[in-house]
């Protein structure tokens, strides 16, 4: 592999900064992004006055922890604009997500979002060796989804040639791959597995393709998964990292040179740590749950948001901005599948839409040639049991699973009472993949 460290002057003045002056930046934008949020959001107004605290209380950053916590069920809860703080006529684009009620949580930017956005995705893919002028082959999904999108405009703003051909079709992304010979490739890590595996059903060699640096986000993945990305490839495998309720990708990226941790764009978003239980806010150094709060946006700004992964915050080493380690799980029932967010009560509402089927019912997670698998284990009601009902039934639910939820599953119609039955709280989730 190349080395790809940064040359001198690649790096903007804000990512060599002192601790000092970046500190000194933040405190001024999240005084301006609590009054805006205070101002002109009613949900803020309404729980920072409840909770006695005014944005002219912020004298320091660490005045943060006295103000409200914002959550996914407060999007849910505000659909579809509620939250927007401008004017509907000033936002710019809609990204959304499914929630687990089914509804979608809604994003909205202005135009200076979705600059600000693509300034960061350009400087993610710069941290990741990208320079201006590379290909980059976009395999994230394109629409509401914020990471094909994200990730185009972020290539654009880095001066690359893009490539948008978004999920699905591997045989065609490995024919484009050879045709277009991008440096970069931007894509679930699952995803690139299944193009890997294209490259090696059609007897080529993935190491000499033209790709020099993988960029992964979307899903959790391991260290052990970039190894052996990397040794197939003969690239870079580096994380970026983002959400939908902050901005999307590009809210933390890792540096090429290092790639021990993802580097936090702090300038735009101020992270905490804090005990998932007690909501308390943890030392640098100690896992818990991570927050953010943005600084700089317009058109949906979040205060304190619970992100629910859990991680920790370190000290910077590559820029000066803290890193974020990679997310080791989730403080609440989430399942990432393939880069799509799922829970069980999604399948739940997806359930009850089919007649014939018992509510009882279980997912279970398994590892197919290193893909994650999702299996939904039902059951049928009395007298729809015969096979063809069955049948017929898990082609129905396994439809809309994936024409609402957006994800493929196996679907495992069981006869009547086969379902493990819980007096307390039902175990919904089986996670049978192997541990890394």
């Amino acid at each position: 592999m190349e080395n790809l460290a940064p040359r001198p002057g690649d790096l903007e003045p804000i990512e060599t900064a002192s601790r000092d002056e970046i500190s000194a930046l933040q405190l001024k934008r999240l005084q301006w992004s609590l009054a805006h949020a205070y101002e002109n959001v009613p949900l803020f107004k309404q729980r920072f006055d409840a909770k006695g605290v005014h944005p002219s209380d912020l004298k320091q950053l660490a005045d943060l922890s006295k103000f409200p916590f914002t959550t996914k069920s407060d999007l849910r809860d505000n659909y579809p604009f509620g939250l927007f703080a401008v004017p509907r006529e000033k936002i710019s684009r809609i990204h959304a997500s499914s929630g687990t009620t089914g509804k979608p949580t809604v994003v909205g930017y202005t135009a200076n979002d979705i600059e600000m956005w693509a300034q960061l995705v350009a400087r993610s893919i710069k941290a990741s060796g990208g320079r201006p002028g590379d290909i980059i082959h976009i395999a994230y999904g394109y629409g509401l989804f914020t990471g094909g999108l994200g990730a185009h405009y972020g290539a654009e703003k880095m001066g690359c040639t893009v490539v948008p051909v978004s999920g699905g079709m591997t045989e065609r992304q490995v024919t484009l791959i050879q045709d277009f010979k991008p440096r970069i490739i931007m894509v679930t890590p699952s995803y690139l597995l299944s193009i890997l595996d294209e490259f090696r059903r059609e007897g080529i060699d993935p190491r000499e393709s033209s790709l020099a640096v993988g960029i992964f986000g979307a899903e959790p993945w391991t260290n052990a998964m970039r190894l052996e990305i990397q040794d197939a490839f003969d690239m870079h495998a580096v994380d970026i990292y983002g959400l939908s309720e902050i901005l999307g990708p590009g809210v933390a990226n890792e540096c090429v040179e290092t790639k021990d941790g993802l580097h936090i764009w702090e300038d735009h978003f101020y992270p905490e740590i804090i005990d998932p239980v007690t909501g308390n806010v943890m030392p640098d150094g100690e896992i818990g749950e991570l927050v953010f709060t943005t600084l700089t946006k317009e058109g949906l700004p979040m205060v304190r948001y619970r992100t629910r992964d859990l991680t920790r915050l370190l000290p910077g080493t590559a820029r000066s901005m803290r890193r974020m380690e990679k997310v080791t799980g989730r403080s609440d029932d989430m399942i990432i599948l393939r880069g799509v967010n799922v829970f069980p009560t999604q399948i739940e509402e997806q359930l009850l839409k089919c007649e014939g089927l018992s509510p009882h019912f279980q997912i279970e997670l398994t590892k197919h040639n290193r893909l994650d698998v999702m299996t939904v284990h039902v059951e049928a009601l009395p007298g729809a049991a015969s096979s063809e009902q069955r049948s017929a039934a898990a082609k129905e639910l396994g439809h809309h699973i994936k024409s609402v939820i957006g994800v493929s599953a196996q679907i495992d119609v069981a006869e009547p009472g086969k379902i493990e039955r819980s007096a307390g709280k039902a175990k919904r989730v089986v996670d049978n993949r192997p541990k890394d």
